[in-house]
């Protein structure tokens, strides 16, 4: 959780001053993501175009893993969470934004075959993700991994999926796509499903810096679920673990 406003012009020149390392690093990134907003005609494609360019040099950084220790924590965390809360061997599993299966080749080897889907709007992540899954010998277990345009869910059924999972997405989508999403959900989600979703939290203004990071106050969140009908919770217990990002989860109303 953060107060600060990280758009913030002063808070960007402190920050600098205290970490001018991260300058040149920074500057790399604003220009090469106004070229690629530039060339795009909506958010999801330039999202597309920053994971592109983000796995051609690491799938691993790509999902937001400084290193290989840190992919594997992050998604054991994901995984033992779930388990946590009751995670079946026969639960039908979405995963939206599935990245290159941090979490999702846990959740594969858990759940019985077939039984795991996983969306990305990236074709290069999920071409990463295959690999994970020969890596890891998962191939029996034959999961669903399927790029998508956005998040309306069109091609799957009603009321199928008894858990549904999203990590690490919404703090890098503007509200009108985390809304898209809302307005789908609840039809293929089971009615005694649950919809867990990670987002950067903020207790002050809300922001996006450069377009990639948003940062959203909890009941902004909770208001525009219970809009499309879902019920919402803030996720407590998930804030004992160490990662940056809060949890909501939603089932249906």
């Amino acid at each position: 959780m953060t107060t600060k406003n990280r758009a913030n012009l002063l808070y960007q020149l402190q920050y600098a001053v205290r970490n001018p390392a991260k300058v040149a690093p920074y500057a790399r990134r604003l220009a090469r993501d106004l070229i690629l907003r530039a060339r795009s005609r909506d958010h999801v494609s330039y999202y597309r175009a920053v994971m592109k360019s983000d796995t051609s040099r690491s799938a691993e950084a790509a999902v937001g893993s400084k290193s290989h220790d840190r992919w594997l924590a992050l998604g054991k965390m994901q995984f033992d969470y779930l388990l946590e809360h009751g995670l079946k061997p026969t639960d039908r599993m979405l995963e939206i934004g599935c990245g290159n299966l941090r979490a999702g080749r846990l959740f594969i080897d858990y759940l019985e075959p077939g039984r795991y889907y996983g969306l990305d709007i990236s074709p290069d992540i999920l071409i990463a993700a295959t690999e994970t899954l020969a890596t890891h010998d998962l191939q029996d277990k034959v999961p669903h991994l399927t790029p998508v345009r956005n998040l309306t869910f069109a091609f799957l059924p009603d009321s199928y999926f008894n858990v549904i999972h999203a990590h690490s997405v919404f703090s890098h989508s503007p509200l009108h796509v985390i809304e898209e999403c809302f307005a789908h959900v609840g039809r293929v989600l089971a009615p005694d499903g649950f919809f867990d979703f990670t987002f950067d939290r903020t207790e002050g203004r809300e922001h996006h810096v450069l377009h990639e990071d948003f940062y959203y106050r909890t009941e902004t969140l909770v208001t525009l679920a219970e809009r499309h009908g879902l019920q919402a919770r803030f996720m407590a217990d998930w804030e004992k673990r160490p990662h940056g990002q809060s949890k909501i989860r939603v089932s249906r109303g």
